[in-house]
């Protein structure tokens, strides 16, 4: 296994001068492989950010898949659930949570762009940055399969 984590860049997305590199999916692809996360993403995005959050702060600091895969109901997801349920402010706190998805990952964007998507497009923000995670955490799942031939 490479050091510092999994493949961050898993379907060789161009990357330009800066070093920076586009999502590896649109943000408007909101269900396509996983049908659980997108539903979840909608109807009860406090999992779907729980998870994420959880997932991305494992990769950061132990540069493996999440045992759990983020588990499902985490404190993070009761601070997001209480967020949008009393004062519709839940998105708000996935603003940071995308921020550390486009650093792992070198992907192009600013605060400003991450607040609009999760602000006006949370369902579809929460599943692409679920897909940027599964996409490394993939690629542990491969380079453990070649170790073993």
């Amino acid at each position: 296994m490479r050091p510092g984590g999994g493949n961050r860049n898993a379907k060789h997305m161009p990357v330009s001068a800066d070093g920076t590199r586009d999502w590896s999916t649109d943000l408007c692809l909101f269900c396509d492989h996983n049908l659980g996360t997108c539903c979840k993403a909608l109807w009860c995005p406090c999992i779907i950010y729980g998870r994420n959050k959880a997932r991305i702060e494992y990769l950061y600091a132990e540069e493996k898949v999440h045992p759990t895969k983020g588990g499902t109901c985490s404190d993070d997801c009761v601070v997001h659930a209480c967020l949008t349920t009393f004062c519709l402010f839940g998105w708000a706190i996935q603003i940071p949570n995308r921020a550390s998805v486009r650093r792992r990952y070198n992907i192009e964007g600013d605060w400003l762009g991450d607040c609009a998507a999760a602000m006006f497009c949370s369902p579809c923000e929460l599943s692409q940055e679920s897909r940027e995670i599964d996409l490394e955490e993939r690629s542990f799942e491969e380079e453990r399969i070649w170790d073993k031939e």
